[in-house]
């Protein structure tokens, strides 16, 4: 597939689903099918804090040893 095919295929497959899920979450009888899409998207929000957070504490370490080393080679 070219480029451009391969993000015009990902436009349309975004804007199908950003559809679907705003009909879902429009809908009054379907509650329950929203409480289920607005849980799911609160726990990949989450996982996604968490493992920022995890990035960020290893970026950090790396960091020191870095500083450390330097400290060292100019001592």
């Amino acid at each position: 597939m070219k480029k451009e095919t391969k993000i015009i295929v990902g436009v349309l497959a975004g804007a199908a689903l950003g559809a679907t899920i705003a009909l879902a979450l429009s809908s009054d009888s379907t509650s329950d099918l929203k409480n289920k899409v607005s849980d799911f998207f609160a726990d990949l929000l989450d996982a996604s804090k968490d493992k920022l957070a995890g990035l960020t504490n290893k970026a950090a370490s790396v960091a020191g040893k870095v500083k450390d080393k330097v400290t060292e080679i100019n001592a």
